[in-house]
């Protein structure tokens, strides 16, 4: 598991047009890493939209955003168009990089435990140090506090 001060572990996965993606291609930016638990969620989908709508605030403070879902590609793909993401979606399908960011583990939701993504985002500098996590998002309201905490 990851921790404020740690570098980003190095992955490479698929992008929702099933291009590989690697950590190092965001060598000295600045960048958030969301993980979400599924494509056309509720929760999902009202983070999606908040981190959309504040794309542009985002680029221009020179900040990329990544997320990433245990999805595959063909959803992400459907996802980005049904919600207008213009933004990196990435495919965790073997969980690898949810593991090694320590948000893929046992979950509760109405009585019922199961195996699952924790939402949370991981900000990093332009140095690829780890400077901020949220480890339980609530999706309402969160770009707006990444933006802050990237602009302070």
């Amino acid at each position: 598991m990851v921790e404020e001060g740690d570098r980003v572990p190095k992955f490479v996965i698929n992008d929702a047009e099933g291009n590989k993606v690697k950590s190092t291609d965001f060598k000295g930016k600045k960048y958030v890493i969301y993980f979400y638990p599924k494509d056309f969620t509720p929760g999902c989908s009202i983070q999606a939209d908040e981190f959309s709508i504040n794309y542009k605030k985002f680029q221009d403070n020179g900040i990329e955003i990544i997320g990433i879902s245990p999805d595959d590609t063909s959803s992400h793909k459907k996802f980005c168009i049904k919600m207008g993401i213009k933004y990196t979606l990435l495919s965790d399908t073997e969980k690898e990089v949810s593991k090694v960011f320590g948000v893929w583990g046992m979950k509760k939701f109405m009585g019922r435990e199961y195996m699952g993504v924790t939402r949370s985002s991981f900000l990093v500098n332009e140095k690829g140090k780890i400077f901020k996590i949220y480890p339980k998002v609530k999706p309402a309201g969160h770009a707006k506090q990444v933006l802050e905490d990237f602009t302070k």
